[in-house]
């Protein structure tokens, strides 16, 4: 017959058996036609990440920090771009930036110093859908999708190749984790480590 500190061992593992967490179960995968409407649709996110820019022969890395509500979007990239860091504030065609030397930016003059620092003139009006794996709905665009996720697997819109190698999850949605951005001479790798709803 098994002794007292037999028995407390069992005890301790089935305890320890029933701490365990379980993976994060998600609805049904929804249709690709509601997804991207849905996501098309999202009007308020966060997303931390990081960003390796290739341009010109020029390149560097960055951390990323993107906050979306409405039609307004926020993003500061800190790392070596020129003169450090950057902040910028865009809704529609109006840009304000923000330079690590505190200097302030509108309009054109912002979008001139953006693209100097990037070194290519970023699509902002279409990032924020790109961002969330789905297309800008406002140009045409030809999409390669995952049948069994449903989920985007390459986009081609305004001169950009965009390949999303993986996603993660987020709430009850898979958002993605690793994108690939293209054109030209630019190349862009975005990796996600949060996203806020």
């Amino acid at each position: 017959m098994p002794g007292r500190g037999a028995w407390g061992a069992a005890a301790a593992l089935v305890l320890l058996a029933g701490c365990r967490s379980a993976p994060p179960v998600l609805p049904a995968s929804l249709s690709w036609q509601v997804r991207q409407v849905q996501l098309q649709a999202r009007a308020h996110f966060t997303l931390k990440g990081r960003v390796a820019v290739a341009a010109g022969g020029q390149g560097f890395n960055a951390s990323l920090r993107w906050v979306q509500d409405g039609a307004s979007s926020w993003a500061t990239l800190q790392g070596p771009l020129g003169a450090g860091g950057v902040e910028l504030a865009a809704q529609g065609s109006e840009l304000h930036i923000v330079t690590s030397n505190g200097a302030e930016l509108r309009g054109d003059a912002a979008r001139a110093e953006l693209s100097a620092r990037l070194g290519f003139d970023p699509p902002l009006g279409s990032l924020r859908y790109w961002i969330l794996g789905v297309p800008d709905p406002a140009t045409p665009s030809d999409e390669t999708l995952d049948e069994a996720s449903q989920r985007l697997k390459t986009l081609v819109q305004d001169g950009w190749h965009i390949d999303y190698v993986n996603y993660m999850t987020s709430g009850d949605e898979w958002l993605p984790s690793r994108v690939t951005l293209e054109r030209a001479d630019v190349r862009v790798r975005l990796i996600v480590d949060a996203w806020q709803s």
